[in-house]
């Protein structure tokens, strides 16, 4: 009888390990509509596909914008 070898490479699993792959937002994109907030001073702008909230400055107080998902999900929490 031959020995498998423990790292032969023949498993069939899915290489998704125990976390999933979910990642952020429970494994869900945000859409391409909704707006960038402010959190310090709440002021909102339309979002832009393909332009991360992070890289703009709020019109208003100049504090980075934040997408608004994620201020609601961190408002939920606390």
């Amino acid at each position: 009888m031959e020995k498998l070898n423990k790292n032969s490479g023949t498993g069939k699993g899915k290489g998704l390990g125990n976390g999933g792959g979910k990642g952020r937002n429970k494994g869900g994109g945000y859409s391409v509509n909704g707006y960038c907030i402010c959190a310090k001073c709440g002021a909102k702008v339309q979002h832009q596909q393909g332009i991360k909230c992070t890289t703009i400055k709020c019109p208003k107080c100049g504090h980075t914008m934040i997408r608004e998902e994620l201020l609601n999900d961190k408002r939920s929490k606390d």
